[in-house]
């Protein structure tokens, strides 16, 4: 029995999650390629964004705040450390977690690569008014909050 689609596409790749994901796929690649010039990746960047606005974070938290798992994390938190772009204490306070913190190179790397990364979403909104970039960001989160009520 045929499925109606919940909105008028003529086929699979018109579906609002299909475009997200082709949006999201671009999004990587392009910052894949401007990363890959500050010997960064994109959860690696990431993790330095998050900690640079939330200092002493645990890897658990760092994990869902950059979408990946908490073992992908610790990996990324190691390269990061061994990169001296991150510091964590080697023994917990209290419990398992060890915060992590930005050293002074981690602070310079973001820095640097920040304004290349941003480039990219400049490039990604500049097809889009100032008025429909404002809609598509509220929409979104609509979006990502309708999901994660499950």
């Amino acid at each position: 029995m045929p499925t109606t689609p919940p909105h008028p596409a003529e086929d699979v790749t018109q579906h609002v999650g299909y475009l997200l994901k082709r949006a999201q796929s671009a999004l990587r690649a392009a910052m894949d390629r401007v990363l890959r010039e500050h010997g960064l990746t994109v959860p690696q960047y990431s993790t330095l964004e998050v900690l640079a606005l939330h200092p002493g974070m645990s890897n658990a938290d760092l994990a869902r705040a950059t979408f990946v798992t908490r073992q992908s994390g610790n990996v990324v938190l190691r390269a990061l450390q061994e990169a001296g772009l991150i510091s964590r204490p080697a023994t917990a306070d209290h419990g398992r977690a060890r915060p992590a913190y930005l050293t002074e190179e981690g602070h310079a790397r973001l820095a640097a690569v920040q304004s290349a990364v941003y480039a990219v979403e400049q490039r990604m909104v500049d097809v889009l008014t100032p008025q429909r970039v404002t809609a598509l960001v509220a929409d979104l989160g609509r979006i990502a909050a309708a999901l994660e009520e499950d």
